[in-house]
């Protein structure tokens, strides 16, 4: 599966030596420390270069603003999905493709639980619905990814409007996880059950009842 470079968009000068490359990670890693604590809004460069432990030159060496960091940030987060996502969709235990969109989700549920800052800012959203891609909607870029994977992975290359119809399930899906964990800090089992259920629901309708139509056809 292809992913955008990592870190690479929203930085002002790309690192080049090892200390450079350590020092960004520190930052984005403060960063990530950061938003679950004081939220975007609260979040500023003079509290991510005390907390990363650079000077504050060191910030504006690399990252316009804050967010440009927070770009760089979801940016590897995306990154971190699509990797944890590569090496599901490895596994011979995934027959079907809505085993694909079951790992999908269970990732997106893991991530929510364990990768720090992910919570608030998810894949961009809180900053700008069009972080990852000035042409699309945030949620629009991981349809495509996934729809790209479940293609290559699963042979539905040829399921009519299968992006648009993964955008839906993924706004859904996105939308109902939200609310799980706004609901209980570990998120509510109810409502994850609730929400893979309706999105195997839609998606049956849409993938398969059109693949076995075009296969009558």
């Amino acid at each position: 599966m292809s992913t955008p470079a990592a870190t690479t968009g929203p930085l002002r000068r790309v690192p080049v030596q090892g200390r450079s490359v350590a020092r960004v990670q520190r930052m984005l890693d403060a960063c990530a420390e950061l938003v679950d604590e004081v939220g975007y809004e609260g979040l500023t460069t003079t509290l991510l270069a005390e907390r990363a432990e650079v000077a504050i030159g060191s910030v504006y060496q690399f990252f316009p603003d804050k967010r440009a960091i927070v770009q760089a940030l979801t940016l590897r987060t995306m990154e971190s999905y699509l990797q944890r996502l590569d090496e599901r969709f490895a596994s011979d235990d995934l027959t079907h493709w809505w085993d694909g969109v079951d790992a999908a989700i269970d990732e997106y549920i893991t991530m929510h639980r364990t990768i720090p800052g992910f919570r608030t800012l998810h894949f961009g959203d809180v900053v700008d619905l069009h972080l990852l891609d000035e042409q699309r909607d945030n949620n629009g870029v991981i349809a495509d990814q996934l729809a790209r994977v479940l293609a290559e992975r699963f042979g539905l290359a040829d399921v009519p409007d299968l992006g648009f119809h993964l955008e839906i399930a993924v706004e859904g899906a996105d939308s109902l996880i939200k609310l799980a964990f706004r609901r209980k800090p570990e998120g509510d089992e109810r409502v994850l059950s609730e929400a893979k259920a309706l999105i195997r629901e839609y998606l049956h309708r849409q993938v398969d009842a059109r693949t076995e139509a075009a296969q009558q056809s």
